[in-house]
């Protein structure tokens, strides 16, 4: 069962977005939060899997609640939850470290989808996200030749680095490659390091700047 705290200033979205986890078999909301704060203190209550995380609330807002869990309670993963998709507030996200960005106005299923992708070691971005990021990154230069960023990968690191940048967890990328999942998170920090990066979701751009994720 993925254990989530669920932190939001409107009690309406908050009723909402539970019902939308709720529905899901393997998701549980075991508290809820109404300010960054709050968030906070309750992941450090209940130790969740995920904290899902509205970016405007009053204090401490989501995203330095995001920093503030992830200094104090590192195996907690970060799914951000906005009514905007906003490019500043991309851009500060994937900066801090979050590892997913959900908008409200998507499909609900995303909410779910990106609950188990963090959970499960993965980056998500919803759809529109994940474009806008794309979009506004090609729109800085053009595309990276693959020998710009990854040269210093090997062939089996740029594979797996692939499969992050396609939202895979650890264990579906052990599947996939037929090792263990130890083995994987090797490749990962390798991967993140070589690239400089915080997290899958900084490393799943990359893969698609670099080609190894065919942009649609």
């Amino acid at each position: 069962m993925i254990r989530v705290v669920l932190a939001d200033d409107e009690a309406i979205v908050r009723v909402g977005v539970r019902a939308v986890l709720s529905a899901a078999p393997d998701v549980e909301v075991v508290a809820e939060a109404d300010s960054g704060r709050s968030a906070v203190d309750a992941v450090l209550a209940h130790r969740p899997d995920v904290a899902v995380l509205d970016i405007r609330m009053p204090g401490l807002d989501g995203l330095d609640a995001a920093v503030e869990i992830r200094r104090a309670g590192p195996d907690t993963g970060t799914l951000i939850l906005t009514t905007f998709a906003d490019d500043a507030y991309i851009s500060r996200a994937l900066g801090e470290g979050a590892g997913g960005f959900v908008l409200k106005t998507g499909d609900p299923h995303e909410i779910i989808a990106g609950v188990r992708a963090v959970a499960g070691g993965a980056a998500y971005l919803s759809p529109l996200v994940a474009k806008r990021v794309v979009d506004h990154l090609s729109g800085h230069g053009p595309r990276l030749r693959e020998g710009d960023r990854i040269s210093g990968l090997t062939v089996r690191e740029r594979e797996v680095l692939g499969l992050v940048g396609a939202g895979l967890s650890n264990a579906e990328i052990a599947a996939r490659l037929h090792v263990v999942e130890g083995t994987v998170k090797v490749y990962v920090s390798t991967i993140l390091r070589e690239l400089d990066v915080r997290n899958r979701v900084q490393a799943a751009i990359v893969a698609y700047e670099t080609g190894l994720i065919p942009r649609s």
